[in-house]
């Protein structure tokens, strides 16, 4: 796999184009340009970088850049976890489907420093289940899209994204915050292409090589914190997902007969530590993963309001992430106080739906995100938590920082707190209850 360069091969001279005068000056206008197209183009690009998986969709969009822009093709894969096999091969394929160049990038730890763990001190869930897992991944894959047509001189970036999805909005605000003179193209919004069989067909009137690997029913979408399932049978709401759908981790009625604990560290609402052993954010993630899969940890089912309007089913698998949230909202509960937590909390909810809609680099998350690392300073601790099919219980929970005073709490007598100021305390609180009785009662 190429490494990050500058250097790339030009366009074959057997590749004809009719380039227009001018160049393309606005993502907008590779939708509308109509002299362009007259001329066999739907406008000009030098070079544009492509956001690249290797499968069928992606392969196809190389070929249909060059011959509707008249451009170099870049293509980028970002390894943010998804696994080994979808990188292997890759930049074969790249250059057989007609790119110039390939570049990889190993982004998981940045990923899971920079993306996930803000997210996860924050407590940002959207719609009370959905652990964000491709919302997150998004705008760091987009990020580095940006940086590599900054190196390579590109004019324009490309993604492969459906008009129908999230995941087009969340990759263009990135591209339009981070690098706004960027040009965008979208295929999927452009092109004639309807489905599989016309891409395949696309592919062979291309020479692109079309994958031999059985097509998966379902539509997935992997990283190091989760993977997803849509599509098939679970586009019906009533239907339960197949057992044999599941990838990361075991069904619950299969996992161990025995519960495992584990021992999670947080220094400032960050996790540091699993069984007090020391890993990077990439490391310790893959380790929870592993141990939350065997024990059927983490397996969301739940119909979402998509950013576009519509709604979507989707079943998720998310092992280390849930054992994650489950630590560090129980460390919260021992470190901060109740105003604190129920602005957090309200504030949470906001911050899930800027990343969910793709707003990463929008000012109001990046200050929401401050708020975030302020008031978390004294999440401190360890959590220890046991697994066992399916479910987590909290065993334990300690803080140096810890608001919980035992001689304050304890029914037995104590000096710290005296019960009889109760009585002042529930007359003052409640007067606003007793002056509206006495008003209806006419007192």
């Amino acid at each position: 796999m190429a490494q990050l360069n500058t250097t790339s091969a030009c366009l074959p001279t057997n590749f004809a184009f009719h380039a227009p005068k001018s160049a393309l000056p606005s993502y907008s206008e590779t939708e509308v340009a109509g002299t362009t197209k007259e001329r066999g183009l739907r406008g000009k690009l030098n070079k544009v970088v492509l956001a690249y998986s290797g499968g069928l969709d992606t392969s196809v969009i190389v070929p249909w850049l060059r011959e509707n822009y008249g451009c170099e093709v870049v293509c980028f894969t970002a390894d943010v976890g998804q696994g080994i096999k979808e990188l292997d091969g890759l930049e074969q394929k790249a250059k057989a489907s007609g790119a110039c160049q390939l570049v990889v990038k190993d982004l998981k730890e940045e990923f899971v420093k920079d993306y996930i763990f803000p997210c996860l001190r924050a407590g940002a869930i959207y719609e009370r289940k959905y652990l964000l897992g491709t919302s997150m991944a998004r705008p760091v894959i987009a990020k580095a899209m940006v940086d590599v047509a900054k190196a390579v001189g590109a004019d324009a970036v490309a993604h492969g994204c459906t008009g129908k999805g999230n995941d087009q909005v969340r990759f263009e605000l990135t591209f339009f915050a981070l690098d706004p003179k960027l040009n965008v193209v979208a295929p999927w919004r452009e092109w004639d292409i309807t489905g599989r069989e016309d891409a395949i067909e696309y592919a062979k009137k291309h020479n692109v090589p079309v994958p031999v690997t059985k097509k998966s029913i379902y539509s997935r979408d992997g990283n190091l914190w989760h993977l997803s399932h849509e599509g098939d049978i679970l586009e019906d709401p009533e239907n339960e997902p197949k057992k044999d759908m599941f990838m990361l981790s075991v069904d619950p009625e299969d996992a161990p007969n025995e519960p495992e604990y584990v021992d999670i560290g947080i220094v400032s609402g960050i996790p540091v530590s699993v069984d007090g052993q020391e890993l990077s954010p990439a490391s310790l993630l893959t380790k929870l993963n592993e141990i939350g899969g065997r024990h059927g940890i983490g397996r969301v089912d739940m119909v979402e309001n998509r950013l576009v309007g519509m709604k979507s089913r989707g079943v998720y698998e998310t092992p280390g992430g849930t054992i994650l949230f489950a630590a560090a909202r129980e460390l919260e509960s021992l470190t901060l106080d109740r105003e604190t937590m129920q602005v957090k909390d309200s504030l949470a909810l906001k911050y899930a739906e800027l990343v969910y809609a793709g707003r990463w680099f929008d000012p109001l998350r990046e200050s929401m995100d401050a708020f975030m690392e302020k008031i978390s300073e004294t999440t401190t601790g360890s959590v220890t938590l046991k697994l066992y099919k399916g479910s987590i219980t909290v065993t334990s929970r300690k803080s140096p920082y810890s608001l919980y005073r035992q001689d304050i709490s304890s029914f037995e007598s104590g000096d710290v707190y005296d019960q009889a100021d109760a009585a002042g305390f529930i007359r003052l609180y409640g007067l606003p209850m007793r002056v509206r009785a006495m008003l209806k009662e006419g007192i």
